[in-house]
């Protein structure tokens, strides 16, 4: 009895432990997908918030405005198409790896742009604009190189498959078409099932005349091979 209660007492604290991991990793979960979300929104707010002063604002603070949209919309443009390829395409991996290292230069040039938007000594960010130009455009040439050139890859597999699908195609077509190839077996036997008889042999000249078919006695009755016999009768 002792051991049957043990062996209960440990179901339970297996289960409860059972229980509170996957609780654990559940809210974890949420927590990621919260935090994603968050992220997300905030992303579309601020890139919202900076096409608007790109477009409405003039000089120092505009311009800055424009450097931080193109450096941002450049990085997440290729994260966007490696991330994407590289489910399909291993060796993607290693672009991947290369981008997660540009994003760490991208990322706090986007910094030093959020901070300088509110520098309120305006003439030390005109000094500065030259540089910030020079290091916006080699992290955005990067990004975009490693981009398109994963795009090249996806497209040159993707005609590579296409032409071998097309000939395939063709192959299987001018089989189809090929009305010369022999009839199947079966085909062959069924023609020959099905087809015209063969004319009768014709009876040699040399034979003797058919002979005339005698006439029926009216009197005597009828009889076919379905009909039974008659039986005698019996006298008493």
């Amino acid at each position: 009895m002792e051991d049957v209660i043990l062996i209960l007492a440990l179901l339970f604290v297996a289960f409860v432990a059972l229980g509170v991991y996957v609780s654990v990793k559940a809210v974890g979960a949420a927590k990621r997908g919260m935090d994603r979300t968050i992220s997300q929104a905030r992303r579309t707010v601020e890139d919202t918030t900076l096409r608007a002063k790109s477009l409405g604002q003039v000089g120092v603070a505009g311009e800055l405005a424009q450097l931080r949209l193109r450096l941002r919309t450049s990085m997440k443009a290729t994260q966007d198409a490696l991330q994407a390829g590289v489910a399909e395409d291993a060796s993607l991996k290693e672009s991947l790896g290369l981008f997660e290292r540009l994003s760490v230069h991208g990322r706090e040039l986007d910094d030093e742009l959020r901070r300088l938007e509110r520098e309120p000594d305006r003439h030390q960010v005109t000094e500065r604009l030259p540089d910030l130009r020079e290091r916006v455009e080699r992290i955005t040439h990067a990004a975009d190189s490693l981009r398109w050139a994963a795009r090249d890859r996806a497209r040159a597999f993707a005609e590579d498959d296409l032409s071998a699908l097309s000939a395939q195609i063709d192959v299987e077509a001018g089989a189809l078409r090929d009305w010369s190839r022999a009839e199947p077996d079966w085909a062959a036997g069924a023609t020959g099932a099905t087809g015209a008889a063969e004319p009768a042999a014709q009876p040699d000249a040399g034979e003797a005349p058919p002979q005339a078919i005698t006439a029926r006695d009216p009197r005597q009755p009828t009889t076919y091979s379905w009909q039974k016999t008659a039986r005698p009768e019996t006298s008493n």
